[in-house]
C-alpha cells in the first residue's frame, strides 16, 4: 500500500524548487554528512541525474537559516514558512544529523556536536553571517551556535525552546503534561503515541484518519536508535547550567498555549537574557504555532528580520 506521507513528499519538494531552494549534501568529514536544501542561484542545476550539483555563489542576500525540531526533518518543518522569505532573504534549511539525509558515524550526540556540525556545514556553502531561526530542539542548536560562533549568527529567533534541558525541567516538564520520559513524548512508536503527541504540541485537537498516523510514523521517525541517544544527550545536570552572555538580538517568538514549554518559561528566559531580547506571543497556538497559524507567525517573523536587517546591514 501506498505510504500516504512519502507520496506528499515529491509534491513538497516541487513547492521548495518554485520557492527557490534546492537540495544539497554537505559532507563535513567523511563519515559526517548533512542534507540542506539551499539558494537555487548558489548551486550549478545539474544536466544529467547522476551528476552532483556543484556551489558556484556565496549567498548574495541576508542568509536565514531555519533549524528544525524533533519531529519532522527541515522542510516539513518550515514548509510554510520558506515561500515566504526567499524573495528577500537566502533561505537555508538543514536538516541536523539523524533527520533526513544526515548522518555520521561519530558518537556524539550533544546539541553542541549538532550544532559545530552545522556550522561546519554552513561555512562549506560559503554562509560566513546569518539570522538562526530555531525551532524546540534546533532552538536548543541555535543557541549553542550563537554561543560558540557569536561571529556567524547575528541574531535568532527562537520559537518553543529553551537555552538546555536541565534534568528538573525536564522532569517537571514531562510530568506536567503525563508523560514519564521524553523518547516516551518524541518517539512515539504507535498511533496512540503519536496522537498523544500531537494533542500535546498543538493548540486545536487535529484530526487524521489512523492511516495518515501509521504512514507519518513510518516516514519521520527513523534512526530510532540515534534519535534516543540525541534525547539523552540534551539533558544536562542543573549545576552544569550557566546563563551566557549572548550579544545577539534574540526574539522569542512563542505560541501562547504551548504545553510543552510553557510561555511563563519564555518569559523568565527574556528576564535572563537581558536588554537585547524580545518577546511576542502568539494567541491560539501550541508548540506548533509557525504550522499551526503560519500566517501570523510568518509576519511576526518578516517583521523581525526586517527591523533587524535594516538595523544591521
Amino acid at each position: 500500500m501506498v505510504n500516504l506521507v512519502a507520496a506528499q513528499r515529491p509534491l513538497l519538494h516541487g513547492l521548495m524548487k518554485m520557492a527557490g531552494i534546492r537540495p544539497y549534501t554537505v559532507e563535513i568529514e567523511p563519515g559526517t554528512v548533512m542534507s540542506f536544501w539551499v539558494p537555487s542561484e548558489t548551486i550549478t542545476k545539474p544536466k544529467k541525474k547522476e551528476e552532483k550539483p556543484k556551489i558556484i555563489a556565496k549567498p548574495s542576500k541576508p542568509t536565514v537559516v531555519l533549524v528544525h525540531g524533533f519531529a519532522g526533518e527541515g522542510i516539513v518543518t518550515w514548509q510554510f514558512q520558506v515561500g515566504a522569505l526567499t524573495k528577500k532573504y537566502a533561505v537555508y534549511v538543514p536538516d541536523l544529523l539523524f533527520f533526513g539525509g544526515s548522518a555520521t558515524d561519530k558518537a556524539e550526540r550533544s546539541p553542541r556536536f549538532q550544532a559545530e556540525c552545522l556550522v561546519r556545514a554552513l561555512r562549506k556553502l560559503g554562509v560566513e553571517k546569518c539570522m538562526v531561526v530555531g525551532f524546540s530542539y534546533g532552538g536548543m542548536v541555535a543557541f549553542k551556535m550563537a554561543e560558540m560562533w557569536p561571529e556567524m549568527v547575528e541574531g535568532m529567533v527562537i520559537s518553543g525552546s529553551i537555552l538546555a534541558m536541565t534534568d528538573s525541567l525536564s522532569a517537571n516538564s514531562l510530568q506536567d503534561i503525563g508523560f514519564s520520559s521524553s523518547s516516551d513524548l518524541l518517539l512515539p512508536n504507535s498511533v496512540k503515541g503519536l496522537k498523544a503527541l500531537l494533542s500535546v504540541a498543538a493548540h486545536k485537537k487535529l484530526w487524521f484518519p489512523n492511516r495518515l498516523h501509521r504512514d507519518f510514523l513510518q516516514v519521520m521517525f527513523t534512526n530510532r536508535k540515534e534519535r534516543g541517544e540525541l534525547l539523552e544527550g540534551l539533558v544536562v545536570d542543573n549545576k552544569d547550567i550557566a546563563i551566557h552572555n549572548f550579544p545577539q538580538r534574540i526574539h522569542l517568538l512563542w505560541g501562547q498555549n504551548d504545553q510543552i514549554f510553557k510561555v511563563e518559561l519564555a518569559e523568565n528566559m527574556k528576564e535572563e537574557l537581558g536588554d537585547g531580547t524580545t518577546l511576542e506571543c502568539i494567541e491560539k497556538a501550541g508548540h506548533l504555532v509557525h504550522l499551526e497559524r503560519p500566517c501570523v507567525f510568518n509576519r511576526c517573523l518578516k517583521h523581525f528580520l526586517a527591523s533587524f536587517f535594516a538595523n544591521n546591514h
